[in-house]
């Protein structure tokens, strides 16, 4: 068998002198998307992957077979009631994509199709629904799709009585689509240069979108704009934030002509989001979910008419081991979202009275979240349920007399969960702090050390990476992996504290943590370095290049999905989408003491001739979150520096954006791919 020959990107020199220091990058000149050099460097790097890679198809189609053969493909989801309509989404065996319908009155009434994304899909290589919004009186429809992975959603609007298409459309949307109350008022969000939602317009039906009015346009370059509809359908939100701070506008969703009305002017490092309510008698309130004077947040109320702070009354105070995510409000009930020694739990207490539960799960381990009730009104809450071992379930829940139903559990062909253990365990860290690890393996396995093992981590934002089921990665379990996820600091599993003590000057904090987990498991007999793999997805795969350079001879193979790993570069330069509002995250390199911190772990800045582990690393060509260059980099100058004979491997999915493929059974392929890569390496 012939050897492939790893294709060698040029070496332009470009210096960089920044506080005094000076940086050579050999490789800027990736950044170059239209440069047809680039653009042959990367599929190069595409078919050198597919060569070093062809001795492991038959494994690929393989384990492609098995995650295809284990899902219910032809399906549907759990009907929600709306006004009288359910509504649902079903897929088919042999499409990519899901189709969105509806029934009037009963479940056996006719189906209408509001939506087939696989015909949305044909003849493009991605598709993508970013927003799908029904007018109150149920007549029309407005959605966005993405047909390339950018992010950027056309609009559309459709008679749902008539099956016809509005002349409205709408290009470059984003995320966030409201109807106003007189079913003929959009409000919608449109980005910036940098890929930053930052204007909120209102677009009356059958006028000229060039004449859509703006209500809102949010100039400070760390701020992001969101929106959402309250369940009482009062108002619409216009949620503005940064990585540190908060500010809400409500917008009177009865009033076409309402211009959005600030709740509390944005104060440096105070969070807050808004829940409205309004009881049987008419009396409205505002719950306010917020972190002033509270590092874990606690629950206000304020009235409509004076919703400042200087009003706020406390309802739900701080409790220093509880963090409080947000508040539901229905009519009769609230449900508080909370999150207690690294676990999700749902909160239900009655309005009007101090009578409140938590709703009890049936495992040690687990993940709960809320599902879809768009019914303010009603008494009962449906949420979600999944564990390391449990496949996704949907429950209805009685408020009122605490009993619940299960409406769907999914169906995972050819598994038993009393075939597996899943357990958290704990890593101490460095400076003593006890890490959770969330595992699952098979019971049938002995903890000898000679187990291949795949540790997950992310770490950043103050994101959680909560343990739950997944059927593809059952073909790694019957395999004889253990599963890890490490829920290292800078992640929000522990709370606030565990965000804040993984960012800025913490920031190292999040890869000796996971370190810490690796350590721990090979010490505990779960598996060893020569069959230890880690992967991690864009700042995840940060996390995947810091390791790699503190500690590569732990690994045995890298999985690093888009990962963001220029940190120093990307910092610097705020034409970059995203970069001005991360700098609330990572700190701003302007700034020597930041510059001097991010330099001693950025990836790309830190690689070294010595042995690295085998590395898989992905890029999006139309990924607006990680740019592409970031991987492609990162592999280029590992490939000249590194001094062992591991693989080193580059894949782009070159008409896709930052989740990868959009459609299932391609999302499977990669999959495959990634566990193929894995398994050559760890066996």
């Amino acid at each position: 068998m012939t050897t492939p020959t790893p294709p060698i990107a040029s070496v332009k020199p470009v210096v960089f002198i920044n506080h005094g220091d000076q940086r050579v990058d050999n490789y800027y000149w990736l950044r170059e998307r239209e440069n047809p050099e680039l653009l042959a460097y990367l599929e190069a790097e595409n078919s050198y992957t597919k060569a070093s890679l062809a001795h492991t198809e038959g494994l690929q189609k393989e384990l492609f077979a098995e995650m295809k053969g284990r899902i219910k493909e032809t399906d549907q989801s759990v009907p929600v009631e709306r006004k009288g309509y359910f509504y649902y989404r079903r897929t088919v065996e042999g499409k990519q994509y899901a189709i969105y319908c509806r029934k009037a009155g009963s479940l056996d009434a006719p189906e209408q199709v509001l939506v087939d994304l696989n015909v949305e899909a044909e003849g493009k290589g991605y598709m993508r629904l970013g927003n799908f919004a029904v007018s109150p009186d149920q007549r029309l429809l407005a959605y966005a799709l993405d047909d390339n992975g950018s992010e950027n959603y056309t609009l559309r609007v459709k008679n749902l009585e008539t099956n016809a298409l509005l002349s409205d459309e709408v290009a470059q949307t984003y995320y966030g689509l409201e109807w106003g109350n007189d079913n003929a008022t959009l409000y919608y969000t449109v980005l910036d240069a940098a890929m930053r939602p930052y204007k909120l317009l209102r677009h009356r039906l059958g006028s000229d979108v060039a004449s859509d009015e703006l209500i809102y346009h949010e100039p400070d370059e760390s701020y992001f704009l969101s929106l959402y509809k309250t369940k009482s359908e009062r108002f619409v939100i216009a949620h503005l934030h940064s990585a540190v701070t908060q500010e809400v506008h409500l917008i009177d969703a009865d009033d076409p002509n309402a211009q959005p009305r600030v709740v509390q002017p944005r104060v440096h490092q105070m969070e807050y989001g808004v829940e409205h309510h309004r009881d049987a008698a008419g009396k409205e309130t505002l719950y306010i979910t917020t972190n002033w004077d509270a590092e874990n947040f606690r629950v206000m109320t304020a009235t409509v008419d004076a919703p400042g702070r200087a009003n706020w009354q406390e309802f739900i105070p701080h409790r220093p081991a509880v963090y409080v995510d947000q508040v539901e409000a229905f009519r009769d009930f609230l449900v508080i979202h909370e999150r207690e020694a690294g676990l999700r739990q749902i909160r239900v207490q009655k309005i009007g009275s101090d009578d409140y539960h938590r709703i009890e799960q049936p495992e040690p381990v687990y993940t709960v979240s809320g599902g879809d009730n768009p019914n303010f009104a009603s008494r009962v809450l449906r949420y979600n349920y999944t564990s390391l071992v449990s496949p996704p379930t949907v429950y209805d829940y009685q408020m009122e007399n605490r009993q619940r139903e299960m409406k769907k559990q999914d169906e995972v062909k050819g598994y038993n969960p009393d075939d597996y253990r899943a357990e958290r365990v704990w890593a101490t860290a460095a400076d003593g702090t006890q890490v959770p690890v969330s595992l699952v393996y098979s019971k049938n396995i002995i903890l000898d050390g000679s187990n291949p093992a795949l540790l997950y981590g992310y770490g950043s934002y103050g994101a959680s990476i909560d343990p739950s089921f997944s059927s593809s990665r059952v073909s790694l379990l019957q395999r004889g992996f253990v599963y890890a996820i490490v829920h290292v600091r800078g992640g929000g599993e522990m709370g606030r504290t565990w965000k804040e003590d993984g960012k800025f000057l913490k920031k190292r904090n999040t890869f000796t943590d996971f370190i810490a987990a690796a350590e721990h498991l090979i010490a505990a007999g779960y598996t060893r370095p020569d069959k230890l793999g880690a992967m991690g997805r864009s700042a995840g795969g940060l996390l995947m290049g810091a390791i790699v350079n503190l500690r590569p001879d732990l690994f045995r193979a890298i999985i690093a999905g888009v990962p963001f790993v220029d940190v120093i570069n990307t910092m610097l330069d705020p034409t970059i989408p995203l970069t001005v509002i991360e700098w609330e995250e990572w700190g701003n390199p302007a700034d020597p003491e930041y510059y001097a911190y991010m330099k001693s772990y950025s990836p790309y800045d830190n690689v070294e001739a010595k042995a690295y582990p085998a590395i898989l690393a992905t890029a999006g060509l139309n990924d607006p979150r990680v740019q592409y260059w970031e991987p492609a980099k990162w592999v280029a100058l590992l490939r000249t520096r590194k001094t062992d004979d591991n693989p080193l491997l580059l894949k782009t999915n070159m008409g896709a954006g930052h989740g990868g493929a959009s459609g299932r059974y391609d999302y499977l392929e990669e999959t495959a791919f990634e566990y193929a890569f894995l398994l050559d390496q760890v066996g």
